[in-house]
Parts: structure tokens; sequence; C-alpha cells
């Protein structure tokens, strides 16, 4: 498992993007799902900081961690909560935003928010398998490619 605690600003996305690939490449996941991997982390990250406050204690952070376990990469940020609980928009087609976890859910196998005293972790589990029998990845991503066509 990987954690790290950075802080609630938007360079932060990019530190996270290089940690995640880095250990994903080192764990011998498929390149195409490193990449859906890093987009739902971004998408994640990048939610926590526009939409939530960050953890209690005064340090300005927000926590991100992955861990593969078999065949499952989970990857999760906790941040201080928001007002609102996080869920699938619904955008105009004009809308600039609001699609974020519409890709988290396209790209993962799963997701969901968990609460506590400390605030809110949002999560998702991306089916990672270090190698494919047939040599196919069934990249995810060629399938978000689709839907927005």
């Amino acid at each position: 498992m990987s954690t790290c605690y950075l802080p609630h600003a938007p360079a932060s996305v990019s530190t996270a993007r290089r940690s995640l690939n880095r250990d994903l490449t080192s764990w011998g996941v498929a390149e195409d799902v490193a990449d859906d991997a890093a987009v739902i982390l971004s998408e994640l990250l990048s939610n926590a900081l526009r939409h939530a406050r960050p953890l209690p204690g005064g340090e300005g952070e927000v926590k991100v961690s992955w861990i593969k376990v078999g065949d499952t990469v989970e990857l999760a940020v906790t941040d201080g909560g928001a007002v609102t609980e996080p869920r699938k928009g619904q955008p105009a087609l004009s809308s600039l935003g609001g699609r974020g976890l519409g890709i988290v859910e396209i790209l993962s196998q799963s997701w969901g928010v968990r609460r506590d005293d400390q605030g809110s972790t949002v999560w998702a589990h991306l089916h990672a398998p270090s190698e494919y029998a047939d040599g196919e990845t069934g990249a995810p991503m060629q399938k978000l490619r689709q839907v927005t066509r």
C-alpha cells in the first residue's frame, strides 16, 4: 500500500499521478490500465481539492492512497469532507465541468464514499491484472472514448 499526504493544492494532482505510475509500473500493471488509474486518481483528487476541505489538523492536506490486492487496485482520496456528498453529475453538453465521477464510473469496476469523524474518502476499484491471458488489456479507456464520441 502506498499512502501520501499532499497539500490541498492543484499541484498535488501531478505529484500523485507520478507516484501512482511509478508504483503500478513496479507492480507489473499493464500500461493502459495504469493510464486509466491515473485518470481516476486525478478525478478523485481534483474533486477533493475543488469541493472539500483539507483534513483536520491544520496542515492543509489530503490523503491519497492506493493498494493492489490480487487483480484489483483500490485508489482512495481522503479529505476533510464537504457540505454535500460526492455524486455523479448530469451536466449539460455545454457545461465545462461535472463529468469527473462519470469518468470514474466508466473506467472503474466500482466506486463509493466512506465517511468518518475525520472526513470523507472517495474510493474506486480498478481491474488491474499484471498480465492478460490473451495478450489484450480490454482497455476501459477505449470504452470511454466510445461513450464520449
